[in-house]
């Protein structure tokens, strides 16, 4: 979080004298919120915050702006200082609090960061080009898969499942580790067989694919993957309605995470209270800025897929409406 201070004044000239006027210094504190790949529903949260945020920064003279990054890179980011926010996977919020993923955060537990509120369920996500023979989660083994860049949620969530199915990189024909922005183009263009990707839908990355080439979503829904959900809170089996994209009429089964809004201890309960005003006070607004938000409950932002506890600027503004 940075302040700037700005400071005018105005010089007037009068009969051999000279008097300086001061108008008062006025603070502005800009903030940075980490979200996704441009093509992904998280740098559409982060987008969507920033534009109510900044609609009233005469009010409270704060300025957000948002960057790219993903899940895993947020939280890093907010534990080394160089974000103030973030979205994240539950799951890896869940992780980073308890430390419990070493690979992911090797510096252990980050006891600092704190919950702010969720937003939208992400389905664990198998796109498979039609004509790769893949037809179930299991026949990925021996293609050719997008399985994310290092430091993002989808990245992450596939390691977790490459291991429960006792799976390494070297079980795929290729493993690659585009962006979400580069992976629809890379189906199209034949240079993989099929991409994975934990994310709001509807998605724009996704429908590219869908639209750009015969492409079909594949379920997601085995007994490893029940186990997976079974042993851990903070995953769900989940639905990605049939018709919404092109070549898939079915219901397609998966499990899945939620999309959060993290912060850290560092970060100041004033501008956490103003941040969740802004979203809180205009929620309609905010579930119209994509259709992933649409179904959003408050009641069930405030509580669900929360690991972490809430950083007490977000506690302040639910308890100011009676919201807990």
């Amino acid at each position: 979080m940075r302040k700037f201070f700005a400071v005018t004044a105005a010089a007037v000239t009068a009969l051999g004298g000279i008097s300086l006027m001061s108008a008062p210094a006025s603070a502005e504190t800009f903030i940075t919120i980490g979200t996704g790949g441009q093509t992904g529903v998280y740098y559409q949260v982060g987008g969507a915050i920033c534009k109510l945020v900044n609609r009233g920064t005469k009010d409270h003279d704060i300025k957000c702006t948002h960057t790219t990054g993903g899940s895993v890179k947020n939280i890093n980011g907010i534990r080394a200082g160089d974000l103030d926010m973030g979205v994240a996977q539950s799951d890896w919020q869940y992780h980073a609090y308890n430390g419990t993923a070493p690979k992911q955060f090797p510096d252990g537990k980050f006891e600092e960061l704190r919950a702010v509120f969720s937003v939208h369920p992400e389905p664990f996500t198998v796109l498979a080009r039609k004509d790769s023979g893949i037809k179930t989660f299991e026949d990925l083994k021996g293609k050719r898969v997008n399985v994310g860049n290092p430091g993002s949620g989808q990245r992450g969530t596939m390691e977790v499942v490459m291991e429960k199915m006792g799976w390494t990189m070297d079980d795929f024909a290729l493993a690659s580790e585009l962006k979400s922005s580069e992976q629809a183009a890379a189906l199209c263009d034949n240079k993989v067989d099929a991409i994975v990707f934990t994310v709001g839908h509807p998605n724009g990355s996704i429908k590219e694919a869908t639209t750009s080439c015969d492409a079909v979503l594949v379920n997601v829904n085995n007994d490893v993957i029940k186990k997976l959900v079974e042993d851990n809170a903070f995953y769900a089996m989940a639905t990605i309605p049939g018709g919404m994209y092109n070549g898939t009429d079915e219901d397609v089964e998966t499990f899945g995470v939620g999309a959060t809004f993290v912060s850290s201890t560092r970060t100041d309960p004033e501008v956490v209270y103003q941040i969740v005003k802004a979203v809180f006070d205009d929620i309609e607004r905010f579930k119209k800025m994509h259709p992933a938000f649409a179904n959003l409950d408050t009641k069930r932002m405030i509580t669900n897929n929360l690991s972490a506890p809430l950083h007490e600027g977000a506690a302040r503004y639910y308890k100011e409406k009676g919201m807990m």
